[in-house]
Parts: C-alpha cells; sequence; structure tokens
C-alpha cells in the first residue's frame, strides 16, 4: 500500500476516534448535567400509566412534577408499576380501569430491587417496629398520654373534643421514626393490621373472614386506619406482612439517591437527646468537611462510589451503606460495618446470628456456635471504608480509643447501675412498673440519654458529646442522684422493718463504691465527714470554753 493511502487511512481512524472521544465526552457531560438537574432528562411516560399522569398532573402536580425528575420515570416505571395490586390484596382497589394500593411496601419494591429488599427486611432499621413492646414506646403511650381515651377537664374553644387521644404522642413522634401496624378500619369500627390479615409468603391475605369486613368509601377503597396512616416509619408493618418503608429514606415519587446520601436524610430520626447522631456528625471534622466541600461530591452520580465518585468527606450513608473502591458493595443494612452496639443500658459486642440477632450468650463455646457475622468482620469493613482517607495506624488507633471509652463507661457507670437497679427491685424496693419512682427516671436519663450521648459521641469522633455532654453528665447522674437515692431508699426500707434488705441493698453500693475506680468519691466522702466532725468538736470545745469562763 503506498504511503499516502497509508497516511490518509490513519488519518481518518484518528478522526473517527478523536469524534467517538468528542462524543462519549459529550454523553457524560449531558449526563452529568440531568443528575445535577441543569437539564431536563427524557421522561418516558408508560402506556400503563398515561392517564394516572395526565391526571395527576392537574390534582397533584407536585407529585408528577417529582415522578419526573426521578430515575424511574427516566427508565419507564410509572404510576401503576408501581402502584399495581391483586385483587386479593388487603388494601386493593379498582381505580380508573386499574387494580391499585395506595401504600407501596418494600415487598411491591423487591419485584425490580430484590438484593436491596433482602438487605433491609434483616436490618435493624427493619425492625424498628419493635420498639411498640419497649421502654420508650410505654413513656409515650402511658407516661406522656394514656392507652385509652379520656375526658377533657374543659371545652376547647373553637374544637368539638368530646374525649382526648391519649396515644396521640406515641402517634405523632414514635411512630413516625420507628414505624408501626399499618391498620385498616373494619365495619364494626375495629382495627385490622396484618396480624388479623395472616398473610402468606407472598403477602396474600389468608383470613377472608376479616378480609370481607374491610370498611370501604364510598369510591370502594378500603379506609386506612387515621392512628396508622400517614406512616413512613422505617420499620412500618405493613399489611403484606413486610417490614419497613423504602420511602422514609428515599422519599416518595422522586426516589432521589441524591436526598438518601445527604445527612440531614438521617436526621429525621437519629437526633435529639437519646441519640444525636446528625448533631454529633455536625460537631465532626467530618461534618465540617462535608459542608464545605459538598458541591464536590458527586452527590448525583449514579453509582457515587468512594475512592472514585468522591473522597471530600464521609456521609452517614458513605461509612454506614455506600460502596467503595475498596471492594464493597452498597449494602441497605447498616448492622454490616457496625461493631458495638451502643443502644441498650450496657454497650454489647455486635456478634450476630443467622437472624441478625445480637448474640448475648455469655459462654465462649456456645456463643461462638451461634455467631453467623462477627463483631471483627463487621469492623473490618468498615474500617475499609476509613482507609481511604486515613492510614491504619490512624484508624487502629481510632478504635482503641474507642473501645476504651465504651468500657469505660460499661465498667464504671453502666453495669455497677445496673446492679443497684437489680439490687433494688430484687428486694422489692422499687415496683414492678416503670417510671412510678424518682431514682427509675434517674437511671434512665443516665443511660438512655447521657450514657448514648457519650458513646455515639465518641463513636464519630465529637469530643465535646463525648465528655461535656455524655460522660461528665453520667458521672454526675451517678454519684450526686443514683446513689444517693439508692441509699435513701434502703434507709426508708430500714426504718420500715426491712433491715434485711437494706442492707443487701447497701452491700451492692459499698462493694461498687470500695472499687480503685471509685476510691475518689470515697475519700472524699470521708474527708467531708472527718472535716464535719471537727468543726463540731471544735463549736463544742468553744462553747464549753465559754461556758467555763
Amino acid at each position: 500500500m503506498p504511503l499516502r493511502y497509508k497516511q490518509a487511512l490513519i488519518g481518518i481512524l484518528g478522526l473517527i476516534f478523536l469524534a467517538s472521544l468528542i462524543y462519549v465526552q459529550g454523553m457524560e457531560v449531558a449526563r452529568k448535567r440531568e443528575e445535577a438537574g441543569l437539564a431536563v432528562h427524557t421522561v418516558a411516560i408508560p402506556a400503563t400509566s398515561a392517564a394516572c399522569v395526565e391526571c395527576h398532573d392537574k390534582l397533584s402536580p407536585g407529585i408528577i412534577d417529582h415522578w419526573q425528575g426521578s430515575t424511574h420515570a427516566e427508565k419507564g416505571v410509572g404510576c401503576v408499576e408501581c402502584h399495581k395490586a391483586d385483587a386479593r390484596d388487603a388494601d386493593a382497589y379498582s381505580h380508573y380501569g386499574q387494580t391499585i394500593a395506595t401504600i407501596v411496601t418494600p415487598r411491591d419494591c423487591s419485584s425490580c430491587h430484590p438484593k436491596e429488599f433482602e438487605q433491609f427486611e434483616h436490618s435493624h432499621h427493619a425492625k424498628a417496629g419493635n420498639i411498640l413492646a419497649s421502654l420508650d414506646n410505654f413513656l409515650a403511650e402511658t407516661v406522656e398520654g394514656a392507652r385509652q381515651p379520656f375526658n377533657p377537664h374543659s371545652p376547647t374553644p373553637g374544637a368539638d373534643v368530646t374525649e382526648v387521644n391519649g396515644m396521640a404522642s406515641a402517634n405523632t413522634g414514635c411512630r413516625q421514626c420507628h414505624g408501626s401496624k399499618v391498620a385498616l378500619e373494619a365495619e364494626d369500627g375495629s382495627v385490622i393490621t396484618f396480624e388479623d390479615l395472616k398473610p402468606d409468603e407472598d403477602g396474600r391475605p389468608t383470613n377472608t373472614a376479616v378480609l370481607a369486613s374491610i370498611k370501604k368509601n364510598a369510591d370502594g377503597q378500603p379506609v386506612l386506619h387515621a392512628e396508622s396512616w400517614p406512616n413512613t416509619g422505617i420499620g412500618r408493618l405493613n399489611l403484606d406482612g413486610s417490614l419497613g418503608s423504602c420511602s422514609a429514606c428515599h422519599s416518595r415519587h422522586d426516589f432521589s439517591p441524591r436526598r438518601a446520601r445527604q445527612p440531614e436524610n438521617c436526621g429525621k430520626c437519629h437526633l435529639g437527646p437519646d441519640h444525636p447522631q446528625k448533631e454529633i456528625y455536625d460537631e465532626s471534622k467530618h461534618g465540617v468537611a462535608f459542608r464545605d466541600l459538598k458541591d464536590h461530591m458527586n452527590l448525583d452520580s449514579t453509582d457515587w462510589v468512594l475512592g472514585e465518585d468522591y473522597t471530600q468527606a464521609p456521609t452517614c450513608a458513605t461509612c454506614h451503606m455506600s460502596a467503595h473502591s475498596r471492594g464493597q458493595e452498597v449494602t441497605h443494612d447498616p448492622g454490616e460495618r457496625i461493631s458495638w452496639t451502643n443502644r441498650p443500658p450496657i454497650s454489647l459486642k455486635m456478634d450476630t446470628d443467622e437472624d441478625h440477632a445480637v448474640v448475648k450468650e455469655t459462654d465462649p463455646t456456645k456463643r461462638q456456635e451461634l455467631i453467623a457475622d462477627s463483631w471483627q468482620d463487621k469492623r473490618e469493613r468498615m474500617k475499609q471504608v476509613c482507609l481511604h482517607c486515613h492510614t491504619s495506624n490512624y484508624v487502629n488507633a481510632f478504635y482503641q480509643q474507642y473501645d476504651e471509652f465504651v468500657i469505660n463507661y460499661n465498667e464504671k457507670f453502666a453495669k455497677p447501675g445496673t446492679k443497684i437497679m437489680t439490687a433494688l427491685r430484687e428486694s422489692n424496693m422499687i415496683t414492678s412498673i416503670d417510671f412510678d419512682e424518682e431514682i427509675e427516671w434517674t437511671w434512665f436519663y443516665l443511660w438512655h440519654h447521657e450514657g448514648r450521648r457519650a458513646r455515639h459521641g465518641a463513636s464519630m469522633m465529637a469530643p465535646d458529646y463525648a465528655h461535656w455532654h455524655g460522660m461528665y453528665e453520667v458521672a454526675e447522674r451517678f454519684y450526686m442522684e443514683l446513689i444517693p437515692m439508692a441509699r435513701e431508699i434502703a434507709a426508708q426500707a430500714a426504718e420500715e422493718g426491712d433491715a434485711q434488705g437494706a442492707e443487701n441493698v447497701n452491700t451492692v453500693i459499698d462493694e461498687i463504691l470500695a472499687r480503685p475506680e471509685h476510691e475518689w468519691f470515697e475519700s472524699m466522702k470521708k474527708a467531708k465527714a472527718e472535716e464535719t466532725a471537727s468543726g463540731l468538736r471544735a463549736r463544742r470545745e468553744g462553747a464549753e470554753s465559754a461556758g467555763g469562763g
């Protein structure tokens, strides 16, 4: 082949290659502009949902606008694709020729997202509805309100209130984070949940009698019980037996991954006096870096992989859920990278069994047989996230500090406090009813508020929460309130004739305070007693001297 033909061929191939580079770059720029909201992406309205879009664009345009900005809209996943239901479903009804349901459950989402569904259903998030039987919920349902309606004290001007709903605090507070049982109204006024419907493995109700008793409105739509809906609680117990709500993090209709990746999204639930993770994150260097560099973090990226799409700062999702370049994929089980659970009074290592429950067996051999995922494996997964920005020496030293902090809390305050409260109960000096004695409120504050704040502060590198909002308040509550209250209760019991019970409680307290870590407290008390006795002697001697003169 002549040289000039070769040159021409090379030139043509070079131009083709250059054109392909320009085309690919143009496509990437267009994609980035779409993801950043700077350009409108293609919306593919499926034929099944065309009528829905047309109608709701007039009735509820916000829903359509949100949907049009979603990846679902780009890929032709519309209203019917998500809301479609089987006529046998408890919440199904006919709506302009389509059988749909108002509530989209994780089981519905699993038809397209099976992996995410499986991960989420085994997570602690999915089990958040278990608060229904917890001490926290007792506070909302009984202490703050009442588990039965009660009469108002007086008429409320402008409101026809004949009885007060004592569950209002729980419905508006606890359940909107944790979730609760989604319920339908029955014709006889009773409430129908999944427990009554007895759904099978496919989520279809098997109790036909209950199914037939569901109340319908004028349009034939099953009536959702107002105390159970709206409900975006992350551990919602759905009518089909599935757990959780995908919209708790991803929001309805736009399903924004960008929003789910930001710490503010988690702040709906993870903040406040007992678990202030959002405030702790904001105070930490991670939170400071995020606010400063948010615009450079590629939050709209399709995959959003740490080490590839961004390295500026981690968010909650980065550490607990998102993919990174060291080999971990996205997980919808945030517990897979957590090595301590700091939720209970005494922190526990996060060894979990095949059902993802924390193993509490203390016998080493039996414990090992139960462990399906060890705390060491969980920690290693989290370390792989940290190593994108920190050296192994730094990461290992952080975990040493964190472990020592949690163990110090456990051994100096949590275990002793638990022993004292147990001794009081076993000696019948406090009742089995929660929160009917002041010391129970004191103990609850110590572990549930100050103790959690301290441990979470240590886990997320927020020193002020670890110390001033944490361990300082734990110590003050322990020495200045819990111990004196327990002593006073024992003294009262002794006065009332229970000398043995009082001795048992005081022995527990004495044994705790005799340990070296509490020596400062006992030595100060002794010094104060000696100082008081010395002052009394001095005043007595002075009085005698004056009398003798």
